[in-house]
């Protein structure tokens, strides 16, 4: 956003919160309004939320290691299915010849029983319907992507934290740059009614003379021009004053009915800013937010490499289960109690977790780069804004005395038009003089307050 007021030609043709004076009124200085930002900001929240989300999904990864309890409850009816099982020889057979007598009395019990074994038989089993319900408990042992998972959802919630404070250097930077626009473009705002009001005077005061025969009707058409384009700048002006302070609402999250009233003064921010600006600061790269991320980002990388080197690991997991009966067939022979390991080791992917592998090591590299080159890119921008803020501390300085001369010499001016000793033309240059140093001067300022939020805010100083 460009927070500068561009003045055509002569300008003749922009959480402690504050005690609230009224319901619907709120006075702030700059800091109460930045710091009711960071309570109420919408897209604050949004960022913040997702600290929340990324806190759940550890919680969701650490879950997934601990025990697992399922339980079921089913039934079936087999319609009383009737199975017929049978037992024996499958037919009548001729037993061979056998001399009883050689036998001893052991050997004879023995075949005995084996030709009752072998004697024809058959049975039935009625299939009664069947309901079971169970719960199993499942625990996992070892799992090496398991334990690397959890490491990186924890890096995730690193990395959602320091999203809100980048985030929060954003709102912070807006609101300050909104807050000074609205108080540059109320100055200005003063310096055109001081002029409107001179100007008119001066009207006056050129009518009367005209009436005497002193003046010419082109002086008072000179002036009546002057005045009328001062007038519509009023109008340009004020339009321009409501528009930032709905931006500044916005920005603080405030309803757009509420009134807000400025405590600060442009005069104290510049006063303060003469005496201590950016330039006193030394950058530390460590402590600007967008590397930490990048540092994370590297991180996390990191692990993605180590959970790919996992997958060739085995899993081992443990379960037990229970099973109660509520109604079973009377051929049940399966076990209310059971439990077990399962051991899943990978044998072969086709090449799957080789070129999972091989991508994770192409994302770290990328990553390492992307950090060299955000690295180098800070300094360049560290020195770009620190010549910039001296640049803008230069000229307004200048800017600021030339408003002096120039209303030194427009009080001149216009004492001497008074006497009739200079023309309205040169009435006329001296008052766009006088305007266009003004909006030089608050030019100045406001590129002077941005260049030092600029420095502030890379070296996470806001």
């Amino acid at each position: 956003m460009n927070y500068k007021i561009f003045i055509v030609g002569a300008l003749f043709l922009g959480f402690s919160f504050s005690a609230k004076t009224q319901e619907n009124t709120y006075t702030v200085s700059m800091k109460e309004a930045q710091e009711y930002a960071l309570d109420r900001n919408k897209q604050l929240q949004n960022v913040r939320n997702d600290v929340q989300i990324a806190a759940e999904q550890f919680r969701q990864a650490r879950g997934q290691g601990l025990p697992q309890i399922n339980g079921s409850l089913d039934y079936m009816t087999n319609f009383n299915y009737e199975a017929m099982l049978n037992f024996g020889g499958g037919g009548e057979s001729t037993p061979p010849d056998i001399n009883y007598g050689l036998l001893d009395p052991g050997d004879l019990e023995i075949l005995k029983l084996l030709q009752k074994m072998n004697a024809p038989s058959a049975t039935s089993i009625k299939m009664t319907d069947q309901s079971n319900a169970q719960i199993q408990v499942s625990q996992l042992i070892f799992g090496g992507q398991y334990w690397i998972g959890l490491e990186t959802a924890k890096i995730a919630q690193i990395l959602a934290q320091q999203n809100v404070k980048l985030t929060e250097l954003d709102v912070l930077e807006n609101v300050a740059n909104t807050y000074q626009l609205i108080l540059a473009t109320e100055d200005i705002m003063k310096v055109i009614d001081r002029n409107i009001s001179n100007l008119e005077d001066i009207k006056q005061h050129t009518q009367n003379m005209y009436a005497a025969g002193m003046a010419e009707q082109t002086d008072v058409d000179q002036i009546s021009i002057s005045l009328s384009g001062l007038k519509n700048q009023q109008n340009a002006m004020q339009r321009s004053i409501s528009l930032n302070y709905n931006m500044l609402r916005y920005q603080m999250g405030i309803d757009f009915d509420k009134e807000i009233v400025l405590t600060d003064s442009l005069n104290t921010i510049m006063t303060a800013l003469e005496t201590s600006t950016g330039l006193t600061m030394e950058f530390n790269i460590a402590q600007n937010p967008s590397y930490q991320i990048i540092e994370t980002q590297v991180e996390m990388q990191e692990k993605m490499i180590n959970m790919e080197k996992w997958a060739y690991a085995p899993t081992l997991t443990g379960f037990y289960s229970y099973t109660e009966k509520l109604m079973t067939s009377g051929f049940d022979i399966s076990p209310n109690n059971a439990a077990g390991l399962n051991l899943s080791i990978p044998i072969f992917s086709s090449g799957v977790r080789k070129a999972n592998l091989s991508k994770a090591r192409i994302e770290l590299d990328k990553a390492n780069r992307s950090k060299e080159m955000l690295s180098e890119q800070l300094q360049l921008q560290n020195n770009q804004l620190r010549y910039e803020l001296a640049n803008a501390y230069e000229n307004y300085n200048t800017q600021k005395n030339n408003v002096l001369v120039a209303e030194r010499v427009l009080s001149s001016i216009q004492n001497k038009y008074k006497q009739g000793l200079v023309s309205s033309l040169d009435l006329t240059q001296a008052n766009t003089n006088y305007l266009q140093a003004e909006s030089n001067y608050l030019n100045s300022s406001i590129d002077l307050m941005q260049s030092n939020l600029k420095l502030e805010k890379l070296y996470n100083n806001l």
